[in-house]
């Protein structure tokens, strides 16, 4: 009896040994046909393949990256094919990896968390893709930015005004600032869409063209019935206009004028390039006299002191010459009954089209007025441009600043300053001609420090008969105005 016991307990061992060892052999295949694939939790570029082959994982990853990504513009979604953007898979390197990472792992650790069903060692295996940004930019441009963009329309001229019409806003696809979304979409398994960024652009403003049209326009309308040149040029942009007109008719620009107190720029230009720093005080209060108060012994004292006692004007009309002013000079002081030094033949005073009847002692023109104040602005902004360029360090930049600051605080109220609104900074000169005390000739030239840009406007105007000064006054003002008002649309 104790036998048969023995005997039946052995053959219950050896029965389940034998079923342990087919079991093991069951799980050995099991596991090692599932080996041969990738491991349960494995994935390629956050696509899961546990258990699929390599083909099969291809495909897998292949198909998920083939979907379309959306491109949204504002209100509109596209459906982009990868493809279109230069995208390309490398699923021969990610499978290759993949692989390689599957291999590694210990054949009897892994089947033994597989036997007691552990969970084995997930894998994740980065994408590798290329993009071809240019084909990005390109599609963007030729596809989506042609077919949606919405251009600014600008502001226009209200005729029979001083003002602009404002214009309507643009939409434009910013390229470059949708370039790294668009890739992320790309990339991406599960967000596969790119909201596109979109910039609002301001109208821009009418060319300088329109703000001539408009200006002849007002000149027109007013009672204003001799010659009016002017010159404006945008500081920021660089673009300029410069014409002549008088009652419906065009003449080229560069007429000769008498400069009178305009002339003062060249005289304070010419006193900086010679005084030291600190400017001494009393170089000091006769620039400011000779500027702000507009006096004409000021001018001469300085002339006499810091330049030469006898032919200071002289010195002025060269350093004039040598920064490419060749219509501007000065012939000689202002007190009664001072000689000519000199007479100058300019291509303005020769020409025989129109005539101002300049002075002999001293003219100038507005592009020549005008270029100066640019070359003062750019030497007070920078420390460079023409001064620099011709004198060296002889004119600092502190100076050119000083300069400015002289020619702001000219308030007169009237002329130009009278069409700018109040505590706009306007650095400028203004003169007159008078003959038994007729007006003739009335200058207004400066640089205007606007919220939306500074600009420098110079206005000549001449009449041979009489220039009736509130008929003028009220002229420079609306040009003035309506300069501004380009300027500054909004």
């Amino acid at each position: 009896m104790k036998a048969n016991r023995i005997n039946l307990l052995r053959w219950i061992a050896i029965f389940l040994i034998v079923s342990s060892l087919v079991l093991l052999v069951i799980q050995l295949t099991r596991f090692s046909r599932m080996r041969a694939g990738f491991s349960p939790g494995t994935s390629i570029a956050e696509i899961a393949v546990g258990g699929l082959d390599q083909q099969q994982a291809a495909e897998r990853i292949t198909q998920a990256y083939n979907i379309p990504i959306e491109l949204i513009y504002n209100d509109q979604y596209m459906q982009v094919k990868p493809s279109q953007l230069g995208f390309e898979l490398n699923t021969t390197a990610m499978i290759a990896a993949a692989d390689q990472q599957r291999v590694t792992l210990p054949f009897w650790s892994s089947f033994w968390d597989y036997l007691w069903n552990r969970p084995l060692n997930a894998s994740d295996t980065t994408l590798q893709a290329s993009i071809d940004e240019n084909r990005i930019r390109n599609f963007l441009m030729d596809e989506i930015a042609s077919r949606y963009d919405q251009v600014p329309a600008s502001s226009i001229p209200i005729p029979g005004t001083i003002n602009f019409q404002v214009g309507s806003p643009g939409l434009v696809l910013d390229i470059e600032k949708s370039l790294p979304i668009i890739k992320r979409a790309l990339q991406s398994a599960s967000e596969r869409s790119a909201s596109l960024i979109i910039e609002e652009v301001p109208p821009p403003r009418p060319s300088l063209d329109n703000l001539e049209v408009l200006l002849k326009q007002i000149i027109d309308r007013s009672n204003f019935d001799g010659l009016t040149e002017m010159f404006i040029l945008d500081l920021e942009k660089r673009e300029e206009i410069n014409f002549a007109y008088e009652r419906g008719v065009n003449y080229d620009p560069g007429i000769a004028f008498t400069a009178a107190s305009t002339i003062k720029i060249p005289i304070m230009t010419s006193v900086f390039r010679r005084l030291g720093e600190p400017t001494p005080q009393a170089a000091a209060d006769l620039i400011k006299q000779m500027v702000d108060r507009s006096e004409n012994p000021p001018a001469d004292s300085l002339m006499e002191i810091y330049l030469d006692p006898n032919i200071g004007p002289i010195f002025i009309t060269q350093d004039m010459q040598d920064i490419g002013l060749q219509n501007t000079f000065l012939g000689g002081h202002f007190y009664y009954g001072a000689p000519l030094l000199q007479r100058f033949s300019t291509q303005a005073n020769q020409r025989f089209d129109y005539t101002t009847d300049p002075d002999v002692y001293n003219q100038t023109t507005t592009a020549d007025m005008g270029m100066l104040l640019d070359d003062i602005y750019q030497c007070a902004q920078t420390g460079g441009g023409t001064f620099s360029a011709v004198f060296g360090d002889d004119i600092t930049q502190s100076e050119c600043q000083l300069m400015v600051t002289y020619l702001t605080q000219n308030k007169i109220a009237a002329l130009l300053q009278a069409g700018l609104p109040d505590g706009t900074n306007f650095a400028h000169k203004h003169g007159w001609t008078a003959e038994d005390g007729i007006i003739h000739t009335n200058l207004d030239a400066g640089i205007v420090f606007s919220p939306n840009g500074s600009y420098i406007v110079v206005v000549f105007m001449y009449q041979p008969t009489q220039l009736i000064y509130d008929v003028a006054n009220l002229l420079f003002a609306q040009i003035s105005t309506a300069t501004y008002n380009y300027f500054n649309i909004s």
